[in-house]
């Protein structure tokens, strides 16, 4: 799971895992929440139903799972990293949950659960650190938790819709073609459209995926503004390390008054896919 280039990419948890840290997965998660919430009512999450947040994270989407579910409904949430149990705990409590909450540790290629023992999975942001056959072996997992006619449920990042302006209309597609070109994190933040081949191939049934463009204008709110500069002051600093052009030098520094993402005509988009299947039996 652990690729060597995740160094590069910042904000590790205790994984190791680049962009992973809370810090800057919250101020993502506030930055796009409109659309990542749309996202999450594509599913079908029923009142009721037992569901599991596969890579929860520090738990943004739980209050919104909790209100799906309801009061008779149940919720579970696992990560890789120690610490958000620890953070999924105090939100709980904070937030005061409509439905229970157990927060475990553990790994989406091992799920520490027996068969069964969900109605749906909710798994966002994650898949898109795994290696192909890693994918492969979390939605077998996904599988063998969920019982037959539940559903699992993918969200995950495309880097192929990410573009800024003003700036080259080129500017990150030829980046992640050239940092994609091999195996590593940015290869596989450009394998999301592919998840409904994924899920068909791993046994799912009735597979539906849908691709939201999330788009910002300026003046951005602070969220935005934040993330995006952040982010891509991290993007640049590898995309000048490889020999990509000069461009990228004005988005190093997020205060700049000429950083790109400054400008009063500003704009950023991304790329979301969310893939939906139903366990066959």
């Amino acid at each position: 799971m652990l690729t060597d280039d995740h160094k590069d990419w910042g904000y590790a948890s205790s994984t190791g895992l680049g962009f992973t840290h809370q810090e800057i997965v919250e101020a993502h998660f506030r930055a796009c929440a409109p659309q990542y919430r749309a996202a999450l009512d594509q599913v079908g999450i029923r009142p009721g139903w037992r569901v599991l947040d596969a890579g929860c994270g520090s738990g943004a989407f739980l209050p919104w799972l909790a209100e799906l579910v309801g009061p008779t409904g149940r919720l579970s949430a696992v990560d890789l990293a120690g610490e958000n149990v620890g953070l999924v705990t105090e939100l709980a409590l904070r937030e005061r949950l409509e439905a229970p909450l157990e927060a475990r540790q553990g790994d989406v290629l091992r799920l520490p659960y027996e068969d069964n023992s969900f109605d749906a999975i909710w798994c966002a942001n994650t898949t898109q650190y795994l290696g192909d056959r890693e994918l492969e072996l979390a939605l077998a997992e996904f599988i063998r938790v969920v019982r037959p006619g539940g559903l699992v449920a993918v969200k995950d990042l495309d880097a192929g819709l990410i573009t800024a302006r003003p700036a080259d209309p080129f500017l990150f597609t030829d980046f992640f073609r050239r940092a994609g070109g091999s195996p590593g994190y940015a290869h596989q933040l450009l394998r999301a459209r592919d998840l409904y081949r994924r899920l068909s191939a791993a046994g799912l049934g009735s597979v539906r995926q849908h691709t939201l463009l999330i788009e910002h204008y300026a003046p951005f709110d602070a969220a935005v503004q934040r993330f995006y500069g952040l982010a891509c002051a991290r993007v640049a600093e590898q995309a000048l390390a490889m020999g990509c052009t000069e461009q990228w030098q004005a988005f190093t520094d997020p205060e700049a008054p000429d950083n790109p993402l400054r400008d009063p005509q500003a704009y950023i988009s991304e790329g979301n896919v969310v893939a939906i299947g139903t366990v066959p039996g």
